[in-house]
């Protein structure tokens, strides 16, 4: 009868057994190593799509410096690079969640925000800044042979202004409009950066206009291939530009950025962002930030184009929308912003 009862209880008496061990086991120094490190779940990995714009641009090469940069510093983010038609693209891709970040030109930003030209009937008012990453320049080319010194000389010309809808395009049809030329008196082509320097090369078109940090790579390539010089606008015609468009300013492009450039030129330019929705994670947009200001010297010898990084302000000031609180937080952390 006892051996009964002692087999009937046997596995009660296993259980609290095992569940003691189990108590005890809590508090040991495994565990404890354990619990001071983030599990893999924990971890999570972010898998991010930055857009950019045409292969033969400034975007392109950059946003892949912003993405390498952020992929080598940090094991929980993987940043893609993705081509684009540019700043209009890339925020409508940021808006629908098929890009998580974009580099956009200020203009289109403030356009987006604001409601205003292209957005006028969908405004994107939940497009955040995470800081500007560099700065875009008119720069219109022409072979030598063209004989052309002069934007407002393109008048019969046949000239490529940039892929349709980009900031290249806008910004050229700003311009040539502020020369006098329109579509009436100047054949405007929609062409890729690359696909215009093979059409000037053979002799398909007169002149290139990019808009874009500089030195462009297609514009590097088409004055190393053949004699080209870079056009000049009037100081009326400049002054009319930047009259109009309060987001442009005076930009120069330096003597010896292109091959058998030797005079500096006057332009006109503006900041391009690196963007995101607001509803992104505000410690993933910290990280973010705080990588890239702690990567600055790294970007800078990644692309020439960024070396307006070497000013931290140059980052977070005098942008046309407003920061996404991530930004925000690092950038008044480190003293860049002031507090009300």
């Amino acid at each position: 009868m006892k051996i009964k009862k002692l087999v009937k209880f046997a596995p009660m008496m296993l259980l609290t057994f095992l569940l003691g061990l189990s108590g005890c086991s809590g508090s040991t120094a495994a565990d404890a190593r354990v619990n001071d490190h983030p599990s893999e779940a924990d971890e999570e990995l972010h898998v991010l799509t930055i857009g950019t714009a045409d292969s033969g641009g400034t975007m392109y090469p950059i946003g892949s410096a912003i993405a390498s940069v952020l992929s080598g510093h940090d094991e929980q983010l993987k940043v893609n690079l993705s081509a684009s038609n540019g700043s209009y693209t890339n925020v409508e891709n940021i808006k629908n969640g098929q890009f998580d970040m974009g580099l956009v030109s200020g203009d289109v930003a403030f356009s987006a925000y604001q409601g205003t030209d292209k957005f006028s009937d969908h405004p994107v008012e939940s497009l955040r800044a995470i800081g500007a990453v560099y700065s875009s320049l008119s720069t219109w080319m022409a072979p030598e042979s063209e004989h052309i010194s002069y934007v407002h000389e393109l008048a019969g010309h046949h000239i490529a202004v940039g892929p349709e809808g980009s900031t290249t395009d806008l910004s050229a049809r700003t311009a040539l409009k502020a020369a006098g030329l329109t579509i009436a008196n100047t054949a405007l082509e929609n062409y890729s950066f690359s696909a215009s320097v093979d059409s000037v090369l053979n002799d398909k078109l007169d002149a290139v206009h990019s808009f874009a940090g500089i030195p462009v790579h297609s514009l590097t390539d088409l004055a190393s291939q053949t004699p080209c010089r870079l056009l000049k606008y009037t100081d009326k015609e400049l002054q009319k530009i930047l009259a109009a468009n309060p987001f442009y300013v005076r930009a120069t492009v330096p003597a010896g950025t292109y091959p058998g450039q030797t005079e500096t030129l006057k332009t006109f330019g503006i900041k391009c962002l690196l963007c995101v929705d607001a509803s992104m994670d505000e410690q993933l947009v910290y990280t973010i930030t705080k990588i890239l200001d702690e990567s600055r010297e790294e970007l800078i010898s990644a692309h020439p184009s960024l070396s307006n990084l070497s000013d931290p302000e140059y980052i977070c000031s005098q942008l046309p929308i407003p920061l996404h609180p991530g930004a925000e937080k690092y950038y008044t952390e480190q003293g860049l912003l002031k507090t009300e």
